[in-house]
């Protein structure tokens, strides 16, 4: 009979049913052992603490800290954790955060039980397991640059049908310096102007409406 240590792991997800399938679904691999669950951000770092899970799968979207910060502050107190994002979010720039955020794997809530018992013996042996989709986004997003602080709050403005004028009056900040941040922000979406930028944000998820 094998006396291998079982994967230790921790299931943080704010859906209570999506839990229960989650942990008999595991349990039932002879690796795995689900030793805690819960369904926000605050207990999950309470328990990693206590806990010290060798995989923790950690929903992008809770109430309260949100999977992703959840995951930062774990990943700063705990350098050596590992995480899978398992989350329905879907905009571009969620998971994009999802992946700066540290998590070691990510995969979406519609991935095949078989894949996610690949990805957390992947993990668990100090590897990474990101979709092919997800690794273009990334390297697309890499190549490109990030948007800075101010290159957001003008592009959200410029998302709210804000003119260059009141961009630099909402900011407080003069027309010129609007014009370069404008020129700077269509560089790095790849777009050619204000209402492709309008576009583009809206369907990464870089500004959400409402």
């Amino acid at each position: 009979m094998s006396t291998q240590r079982k994967i230790r792991i921790l299931l943080v997800d704010d859906h209570f049913v999506v839990r229960l399938g989650l942990v008999g679904s595991l349990n039932m691999e002879a690796d795995m052992e689900v030793v805690g669950e819960c369904g926000s951000g605050e207990k999950a770092q309470k328990l990693f603490g206590e806990m010290r899970p060798d995989i923790t799968i950690m929903d992008g979207r809770l109430q309260g800290i949100s999977g992703m910060e959840a995951t930062r502050q774990i990943m700063s107190e705990y350098p050596d954790a590992r995480v899978i994002m398992l989350s329905a979010m879907e905009a571009e720039e969620d998971i994009f955060e999802a992946v700066k955020s540290g998590v070691k794997a990510y995969l979406p809530k519609a991935a095949e039980r078989e894949e996610l018992v690949a990805c957390i013996r992947t993990v668990h042996e100090g590897g990474e397991y990101f979709p092919k989709s997800v690794r273009a986004l990334v390297a697309s997003r890499q190549s490109h640059g990030e948007l800075t602080t101010r290159e957001r709050e003008v592009l959200e403005l410029i998302v709210r049908g804000r003119s260059n004028k009141e961009i630099a009056s909402d900011l407080g900040i003069a027309g010129a310096t609007v014009k370069l941040h404008v020129g700077n922000l269509l560089l790095k979406l790849g777009v050619m102007d204000r209402l492709q930028a309008a576009t583009v944000a809206i369907k990464r998820g870089l500004v959400h409406l409402g």
